[in-house]
């Protein structure tokens, strides 16, 4: 849910790449929030395609508020 939260105050609810360590957020962490629709891909990521950019959805916002 941190993950979450990190996307609330950013432009365009765009969700981080990586945890407040510097740790690249978990694919099984991404892939389970656009399960549940708390998150949504945003872009492909030229320079890693295999990164999912995603940003938070109104339901990921009111999950965490």
């Amino acid at each position: 849910m941190e993950w979450l939260k990190r996307g609330v105050t950013q432009a365009g609810g765009k969700l981080p790449l990586f945890d407040t360590h510097g740790q690249r957020v978990g694919e099984s962490t991404v892939r389970s929030c656009i399960e549940r629709g708390w998150a949504e891909p945003w872009f492909s990521n030229p320079i890693k395609p295999d990164w999912l950019v995603c940003k938070i959805t109104e339901a990921g916002r009111k999950s965490v508020s």
